[in-house]
């Protein structure tokens, strides 16, 4: 079962990402940004896009390329500083189409933010949100950059393509019926 990688990145975290579970899983790996490839020339997909401003950044990318992705099994990473749980469903919620939550298999993944490295509009947001922000560790975080960049992480993505790949291999191991 051929499938790649469709990602999209803006600091570099979600990049990261999307080379480490390349090198994991032989999966070629395509920054939707660039136009360089093809869904239907794919029999599952590994979509990977950060949050900014509580949505995937490539949510205009999927609308225009929902037929060709819930064609194909899929598996979407999101990254954020922001850990699994409603505060993120909210944002995946408001970013995509309902019946893409419900044809793929999510996997949150912690990336990183140096404020540093932001432009200043970014930057600007990021002090905005931090100082409005009622929960005092996540407040820091958006002040002053956090770091959970972790290759393990992406294990359950790994796992999740390897069994996509078995289950093509099991099925087409078996004796054609009629």
């Amino acid at each position: 079962m051929k499938g790649a990688i469709f990602y999209s990145s803006r600091y570099g975290s979600t990049a990261q990402y999307a080379q480490w579970i390349g090198e994991a899983t032989d999966l070629a790996a395509f920054d939707v940004n660039a136009g360089s490839a093809n869904l239907s020339e794919y029999d599952f997909l590994v979509l990977g896009s950060p949050i900014i401003y509580h949505k995937l950044m490539f949510h205009k990318w999927v609308k225009r390329n929902l037929a060709g992705i819930l064609s194909s099994p899929a598996i979407l990473f999101s990254v954020s500083g922001a850990g699994a749980g409603p505060k993120l469903d909210a944002w995946i919620d408001e970013s995509l189409p309902a019946e893409l939550i419900a044809h793929v298999e999510h996997v949150a993944l912690r990336g990183r933010q140096n404020p540093r490295d932001l432009s200043w509009y970014d930057r600007i947001m990021l002090i905005i949100g931090g100082l409005k922000n009622p929960d005092p560790v996540a407040s820091r975080e958006e002040l002053k950059g956090f770091d959970f960049m972790d290759q393990s992480s992406i294990k359950p993505i790994v796992e999740m393509v390897g069994q996509l790949q078995r289950d093509k291999t099991a099925a087409s191991d078996r004796p054609a019926v009629g």
